[in-house]
C-alpha cells in the first residue's frame, strides 16, 4: 500500500519523522462575530428586537482553521487582525486551540467584525465588515510561500482580497476553495481548485438559478475545478471529480445555530483530505463534522473535537 498524504516519511530515534510541519495552512479572514439572537428576521425597513450582544470569535480562516485543530491537524493561518480588542481577542482564542499564528499578522486597523441575527430555527444572516481582512497582500503571501508550499492542503475564501487568495492557490501544493461569499473569481483559480467547495445556494448564484444538486455539481466541474463538493445542510453534501457524482449522507440532528457550520465541514474537508482521504469520504467525514456544529451555539465555539464526531 502507498504512503498517503501526511505519513511518516522515515523514523528518527525510532519515531516517524513527518513530511511537513502542518497538514493544513488556512489562508483567510478572523472576524469578530457580534450574534443576536432573533424571533425572526427582520423585513427591508423593519426593526425587531434581539436578545443581548454576545461576541465570540469567528471569521471563515479562523473558523476553518479551529475546526480543523479541534479535531487533530496541524494548522497554520495566514491573515491579518487589527491592534485592538476584538484582534487580541481572535489571538487568544487561536492560540487557545493550537493554530499557528507565525503568518497572522497585526495590522494598524480594526479588526474584521460579522454581524450575525439567528432565527428561532438556528438560521442565520450575516454582514461582514471586512476591517484588516482587506490588507491582507499577495506580498504576505509571498513572504510565507515555504509555509505554503510544504503543506498537504492549503485552504482558502473569500472574505480576503482575490488577489492574495489567488497568490495563495498558485503556491499550493493542493487548493481547497470555499466559494464564500459567492463572487465571481478568475478561470485561473477555479482551474487550481481541488476541491471548489460550494453550499446549494452559492452553486445556484455562480449557475444562474439551476437547483438540483447533481447537475450543479456537474456544471460546476465543467467550469474548470479539478472537483466539487456542494454542501446541502441537513442532507449532507454531493462530491463530483472524473465526471462521477456521489451523494454523500449526513447524520439528522436537532439544529441549534447553524453559525460556522460550512467552515467546520471546510475545515475538517481539508484535513481528511491532507490524511489522504478520497473525496467522497473526507466530504462524508466533514458533514459529520457540520451535524454536530449545529447542535450547539456559535461557531468556533460549537465546533467538536474527533471523540464527539465519532459518536454521531
Amino acid at each position: 500500500m502507498g504512503r498517503t498524504v501526511g505519513q511518516a516519511a522515515g523514523e528518527h530515534d525510532g519515531r516517524p519523522v513527518p513530511l511537513h510541519r502542518h497538514d493544513v495552512v488556512v489562508v483567510g479572514s478572523a472576524n469578530a462575530d457580534l450574534v443576536v439572537q432573533v424571533g425572526r428576521h427582520p423585513a427591508p425597513g423593519e426593526t425587531v428586537l434581539g436578545s443581548d450582544l454576545a461576541v465570540h470569535p469567528g471569521g471563515k480562516g479562523a473558523n476553518q482553521a479551529v475546526a480543523a485543530a479541534r479535531l487533530g491537524a496541524r494548522v497554520a493561518l495566514l491573515g491579518r487582525v487589527g491592534t485592538d480588542g476584538h484582534g487580541r481577542l481572535l489571538r487568544e482564542s487561536l492560540r487557545r486551540d493550537g493554530v499557528d499564528l507565525s503568518h497572522l499578522h497585526d495590522t494598524p486597523a480594526a479588526s474584521g467584525v460579522a454581524m450575525i441575527a439567528v432565527g428561532p430555527r438556528g438560521d442565520n444572516s450575516i454582514i461582514v465588515a471586512p476591517g484588516a481582512n482587506s490588507l491582507l497582500s499577495e506580498d504576505d503571501v509571498r513572504g510565507a510561500a515555504p509555509l505554503l508550499r510544504s503543506a498537504p492542503i492549503v485552504s482558502l475564501q473569500l472574505e480576503i482580497p482575490m488577489p492574495a487568495v489567488l497568490a495563495a492557490a498558485r503556491l499550493a501544493r493542493r487548493a481547497v476553495l470555499n466559494l464564500s461569499p459567492a463572487t465571481p473569481v478568475p478561470d485561473e483559480l477555479l482551474a487550481l481548485c481541488d476541491p471548489l467547495v460550494v453550499n446549494e445556494h452559492e452553486a445556484a448564484l455562480v449557475l444562474g438559478g439551476m437547483e438540483d444538486a447533481a447537475r450543479q455539481a456537474k456544471a460546476l466541474l465543467a467550469l474548470g475545478p479539478r472537483s466539487v463538493v456542494i454542501t446541502l445542510g441537513a442532507d449532507g453534501a454531493v462530491t463530483a471529480e472524473d465526471g462521477a457524482v456521489q451523494p454523500v449522507p449526513s447524520p439528522r440532528v436537532a439544529p441549534v445555530d447553524t453559525t460556522g457550520a460550512g467552515d467546520a465541514f471546510a475545515g475538517a474537508l481539508a484535513w481528511r483530505l491532507a490524511r489522504g482521504d478520497a473525496l467522497a469520504d473526507a466530504a462524508a467525514f466533514a458533514a459529520r463534522v457540520g451535524a454536530a456544529t449545529v447542535r450547539r451555539p456559535g461557531a468556533q465555539n460549537s465546533y467538536p473535537t474527533l471523540a464527539e464526531v465519532e459518536t454521531l
